[in-house]
């Protein structure tokens, strides 16, 4: 995840190269460093490195990173002659790479040639079988074709092996949810908080699909990690305040006519909405009206 400083940092070297001011080369290496998509910028920029010979002999050994990253920028771009004259450029230099080899096997699925795709894929696989990428972009070649059990398939089968890639627990997650499986789903957000418990998303994400699950006991544990956001975010987490109201609503109906010890105490909700109140005052004065009005229906 980038952070505010690099995410300013990057946005301001951006312009700047823009604006003609140069650093071109450095905004390639940060967004390269950062992980994030600026493909049309990356395109556009490494180009102009890539097709001025001094330019280009003067990066040495990081010109083939560059025509790998301008590869794949243009494949996000559908430029997909820019990306066929790069892997040219680098299947010359590494004949027997199997990294060259993934970025074929990812432009037949440009072209969507989705079989030869696949069979690219299965022969780098039969080298090296821990090869996380490939066993990654079969996973994204299964959804692009809307194939979601093969999805899940790959997915789990994948986490088999990588059990602590925390994004691929994340990703079918989603799927789970997008598919209505909340047990499925909440499985692997417990498998999330058990490996990054400090991570407030994870605990709201699993307090958001237990709260969907519904039940006196699944409702107080989603109540339970609601708060645990809370805490993790410094009292700054509307969607979680939320959850706490929602919670203690639903708990009461659920409980109604139940034992005294089912009940839960008025304290923790009541806190919740005197935080969404200050919170909305601050930030969204106008709307102040519809919170309060929102939380009367909630009987809070």
């Amino acid at each position: 995840m980038v952070s505010k400083t690099e995410e300013t940092q990057l946005n301001r070297l951006e312009n700047q190269v823009d604006n003609g001011g140069g650093g071109a080369w450095e905004y390639l290496c940060l967004v390269r460093k950062l992980k994030v998509r600026r493909s049309e910028k990356v395109l556009k920029y490494g180009l102009s490195i890539l097709n001025d010979p001094k330019k280009r002999s003067a990066l040495g050994p990081e010109e083939w990173t560059l025509y790998e990253q301008v590869a794949i920028a243009a494949m996000d771009c559908q430029c997909l002659d820019v990306t066929k004259d790069c892997i040219k450029v680098l299947q010359k230099k590494f004949p027997e790479s199997k990294r060259v080899g993934r970025l074929n096997g990812m432009l037949l699925e440009a072209k969507g040639s989705w079989a030869e795709a696949e069979k690219a894929y299965s022969s780098l696989l039969e080298d090296n079988s821990l090869d996380q990428v490939i066993h990654k972009r079969r996973v994204a070649m299964a959804k692009a074709q809307g194939n979601i059990s093969e999805a899940i398939e790959l997915l789990n089968k994948y986490l088999e092996i990588f059990m602590a890639d925390h994004d691929a627990w994340r990703e079918l997650a989603e799927i789970y949810v997008s598919l209505q499986m909340y047990k499925q789903a909440a499985f692997c957000y417990e498998e999330l908080i058990l490996s990054q418990p400090t991570v407030p998303l994870y605990h709201l994400a699993y307090a958001d699909v237990l709260y969907t699950l519904g039940g006196l006991e699944n409702l107080q544990i989603a109540k339970k990690y609601y708060a645990s956001t809370i805490d993790l975010t410094g009292g700054k987490n509307t969607r979680a305040l939320f959850g706490i109201c929602l919670c203690t609503s639903a708990i009461a109906q659920v409980s109604k006519g139940r034992n005294k010890e089912d009940k839960e105490s008025p304290e923790l909700q009541s806190l919740a909405a005197t935080a969404l109140e200050k919170d909305y005052k601050q930030r969204a004065a106008d709307k102040l009206s519809l919170l309060t009005s929102a939380l009367r229906s909630l009987k809070i």
